[in-house]
């Protein structure tokens, strides 16, 4: 920094969070906050985008999943910002799955929807664009609202005209028709069937089973009523 060498300083920090590595995570952390700054000031907006998408992994490895978000936001922006579209999008898958964990189900929704829609009109990615519907429809489930969900997969329908042929598709709608039905056998075949043709994450495992769960509960509340 004496010598007013900017980007030497801050390849010096990152040098520096990648030995800190070994020892303590929060010093990591603060050396590559203070290389992004560095990078920022000089216009290497990449390399910002790059180490902030490392401290948001260091915050993840430490299970913060709120500093996590905030970080992996902020890659995703400067990777937006440089065209780097296929970087961006994993930052944002990252938050839309920490969102689905903290329950903020409208956030995790939203940008899933997006980056289907950004994924229709690139041939690389438009293969993807089911398993964003089917993460973004798995969320509106765990909102529990039926008719929201319905409305949902009209939406995805008319985005991509294909999705209502897919197995993604008619996942989600016969959950959505065990739901409104409040039928847990349904519910858990449904679940089994795909499944055993297309293994299920545990990030979707994890949510389909806090549909379940409100679905026992609902169940048990009206048979305490009657």
């Amino acid at each position: 920094m004496q010598l007013d060498s900017k980007h030497e300083a801050a390849q010096a920090y990152v040098d520096a969070a990648h030995c800190y590595k070994k020892t303590s995570t929060s010093e990591a952390i603060s050396c590559l906050v203070q290389a992004v700054e560095m990078f920022c000031d000089i216009g290497r907006i990449s390399m910002a985008a790059r180490y902030n998408k490392e401290i948001a992994e260091l915050y993840e490895s430490e299970a913060n999943i709120e500093k996590s978000i905030e970080f992996y936001e902020k890659a995703a922006d400067f990777f937006q910002g440089e065209e780097v579209t296929t970087s961006a999008n994993q930052c944002k898958q990252k938050v839309a799955q920490f969102a689905a964990q903290l329950e903020q189900y409208p956030k995790a929704i939203e940008i899933y929807e997006e980056i289907a829609r950004h994924s229709l009109s690139n041939n690389l990615l438009k293969y993807g664009v089911k398993g964003h519907l089917l993460n973004a429809g798995i969320c509106h489930l765990c909102k529990g609202d039926v008719v929201a969900i319905t409305n949902a997969l009209e939406k995805y329908q008319d985005l991509d005209p294909t999705f209502s042929g897919t197995r993604e598709y008619r996942l989600l709608a016969d959950l959505a028709s065990a739901i409104d039905e409040e039928d847990i056998t349904k519910f858990t075949d449904v679940v089994k069937e795909f499944d055993s043709m297309t293994q299920l994450d545990s990030w979707k495992t994890t949510l389909l089973l806090r549909v379940k769960e409100k679905l026992k509960a609902k169940e048990l509340e009206e048979d305490d009523l009657t």
